[in-house]
């Protein structure tokens, strides 16, 4: 997906490793091995063996045999023109399973790119390896198992780091300008997909859900639950760059807010409708949220996403709030080759209970609400110093943020007033005052611009207010 991530959203991301990801629906299914090659039709394949054989016999040099059949089956997926079609290698199917999974192996710490170097950037999980091994906020991981990580790809860090449960893993440990190595045991290391917490003046309960993997319809009756006994009679469903995940969740989550046989999602070929899924006491287990509920959702809401607002706009009349959803109407299966490479394919498209297909629309929302223009610009350079005099589109996003924070700065050019304001801000944040924008202003700047953006969330206020007008 490559539509717009609102700012503080993005900054967040520079912060955190990404657990959760994929963007896609996908249908479960049992891990049956796809049919031999003895099915297919020789003669149809006859070009793809010649070509093999040929490439073996006359290449000018020694080929890797398993990278060609790598590289024929991810042609075959390639030349569908589907972006959501792909041959997986046994990394990528691991990757996919893994953004799918309720836990991962590992040691449960999240990690940031400072400078170059892996640095922890929240607190370990409570009870996680990491923690048990005394690893703080802030720590930098200057190697892992001997190897440096200055300069690798912090997904790259994050997998080496991973690993089996049970496993030992060798950490090169900066704290406070000192060196030192712990080695860790990995262990399972649960994924919560949704985080919730309750406005005790209004009485909201606010519920963002980050994926749907494999068990978060049974994390969202547990939140709805707890947060009725904290008090909340109405509930702001958050799934603002929630990229989608498991079909069934996203039918047994959608049914609690439905009555027993409306619609929640329809199934289709490209010229006939195949059938739909309807809410059920099969699907949420008799367990309904009666309360007045709110949606909220953004350009990275997708696939799965867009089916739980579309049945609740469509089929309960619950405000949808926000920007347009993504656009993603097809619905995947993943299949396994029996050498943990797999096949995520597209089998069917979805429709909504009007029977819409979003497929590179979206869907729209029932009121429409955004962050102000700013809380889309790119983040700030970070290997470079702005100053005085420099005048360019970045100093233009660089006053508009300083505007935001409260400075009067505005146009493209880095004046005495941005520089003044540069002052002030460093001042304040204890850092040392050049009137430059380097690498660690920058950041605070985006951080402060982040909060700002956090706690004057326009797209959340807007359904506090439709819920409040609701009680009324």
């Amino acid at each position: 997906m490559n539509k717009q991530i609102p700012f503080h959203r993005y900054i967040i991301s520079l912060i955190c490793v990404a657990i959760i990801s994929g963007g896609g629906v996908y249908m479960l299914m049992n891990q049956a091995t796809m049919s031999s090659s003895e099915e297919a039709s020789q003669d149809e394949l006859a070009k793809v063996h010649a070509l093999y054989h040929t490439i073996q016999e006359n290449y000018y040099k020694k080929v890797d045999k398993n990278a060609l059949i790598e590289g024929a089956l991810a042609g075959m997926t390639d030349a569908l023109d589907d972006p959501y079609t792909t041959y997986l290698g046994k990394e990528a199917a691991t990757e996919l399973n893994n953004s799918l999974s309720d836990s991962f192996e590992g040691i449960g710490a999240t990690l940031s790119l400072v400078e170059g170097i892996p640095e922890v950037a929240q607190a370990p999980i409570k009870g996680s390896p990491a923690e048990k091994a005394g690893l703080k906020l802030h720590d930098k991981i200057l190697k892992v198992d001997n190897q440096e990580t200055n300069g690798k790809e912090l997904t790259d860090v994050v997998q080496t780091i991973r690993g089996k449960k049970g496993t030992d893993v060798t950490l090169t440990i900066e704290r406070n300008q000192e060196q030192f190595d712990v080695t860790i045991t990995r262990g399972e290391i649960p994924i919560a997909s949704l985080q919730t917490e309750i406005d005790k003046q209004t009485h909201i309960g606010k519920i963002q859900i980050a994926s749907f993997n494999e068990s978060t319809a049974k994390e969202l009756k547990e939140a709805i639950q707890d947060l009725r006994k904290k008090g909340a009679t109405s509930f702001v469903i958050d799934l603002r760059q929630n990229p989608g995940g498991y079909l069934n969740q996203v039918e047994m989550m959608a049914s609690m807010f439905l009555e027993d046989g409306q619609t929640i999602v329809k199934f289709a070929t490209d010229d006939k409708v195949l059938g739909e899924s309807k809410a059920s006491k099969e699907l949420d287990g008799g367990f309904k949220v009666k309360e007045p509920v709110a949606v909220l959702v953004d350009g990275g809401s997708a696939s799965a996403s867009e089916i739980f607002a579309a049945a609740l706009k469509e089929s309960a009349d619950i405000p949808i709030i926000g920007t347009s959803t993504f656009g993603k109407g097809t619905v995947q299966t993943v299949s396994d080759f029996g050498d943990q490479s797999e096949i995520k394919m597209t089998v069917q498209k979805w429709l909504t209970p009007n029977e819409e297909w979003v497929n590179e629309k979206g869907l729209e929302p029932t009121i429409k609400a955004d962050f102000p223009k700013y809380a889309y610009f790119p983040p700030l350079p970070k290997d470079r110093t702005l100053k005085k005099g420099d005048e360019s589109e970045t100093i233009s996003n660089l006053n508009t943020f300083l505007n935001a924070l409260g400075y009067e700065t505005i146009g493209n050019t880095f004046n005495d007033t941005t520089e003044e304001a540069i002052r002030d801000f460093q001042a304040k944040k204890n850092i040392t005052v050049t009137g430059e924008v380097n690498s660690e202003t920058a950041v605070l700047i985006e951080i402060d611009v982040a909060t700002q953006l956090q706690e004057n969330d326009q797209i959340y206020n807007k359904a506090v207010e439709v819920l409040t007008e609701s009680k009324e």
